[in-house]
């Protein structure tokens, strides 16, 4: 997912650094936008999902093994793909029906949707409700089952009367929390912040870390 998400956008900043030339077909752009909206959903999908094992092994250890067996792991990477693939396609379709100016330039690195969707020509709530409410509506479900389960890791950590133990636990979550942090607040950053102002600078090394850090 990482890769997919990574490769979908940086070669095309390379190659526009390498020419001098930032331009891009429509056909590509749309392309772009829609995976970058798959594999950034399939990350948050999957970091939720992480999330959920990190709770299972640390506050249920003896059952690890029961309960992420192959089957829910494998209907758990099934869900988190379906989903992310019918979103994409979703918002995708939203900015089909948009129409645009001639000498369009957009303030990114990238065809992000919503700065697609801030220079269209036509006006339309049904498309400015999707592209920003969709994303994050799904980001928040996955941030809300995040926090609980380490709402639960970290009741358990607490608990723990071994100092080793809570250290163990604690390393297990770290790579995972930092992600987590970077990723969702960058991400969210983006959408939010784009939304209420126009600041294409900001926007844009928000995106680089989300994108390619």
């Amino acid at each position: 997912a990482d890769i997919g998400f990574t490769s979908t956008t940086v070669p095309k900043m390379l190659v526009n650094i390498q020419t001098q030339s930032k331009v891009i077909a429509y056909t590509g752009c749309i392309t772009q936008i829609y995976f970058v909206l798959l594999f950034a959903e399939l990350d948050n999908f999957l970091l939720a999902v992480m999330a959920y094992d990190r709770f299972v092994v640390i506050c249920d250890p003896l059952h690890y093994t029961v309960i992420m067996n192959p089957w829910l792991c494998g209907l758990l990477l099934l869900g988190s793909w379906t989903v992310s693939v019918l979103h994409a396609l979703l918002q995708i379709f939203m900015a089909l029906q948009l129409s645009f100016c001639t000498d369009l330039e957009i303030p990114h690195f990238f065809c992000e949707l919503n700065q697609v969707v801030q220079i269209a020509c036509s006006e339309n709530f049904l498309n400015d409700l999707v592209v920003y409410f969709a994303p994050v509506l799904l980001a928040t479900g996955s941030l809300t089952g995040i926090l609980y389960s380490y709402s639960k890791i970290v009741s358990t950590i607490h608990g723990m009367s071994s100092a080793q133990g809570r250290s163990k636990a604690f390393s297990t979550c770290a790579s995972h929390l930092s992600v987590v942090s970077l990723f969702y607040g960058t991400g969210l950053g983006v959408y939010v912040g784009s939304a209420r102002v126009h600041s294409s600078h900001s926007t844009a090394a928000a995106s680089v870390m989300y994108t390619v850090v």
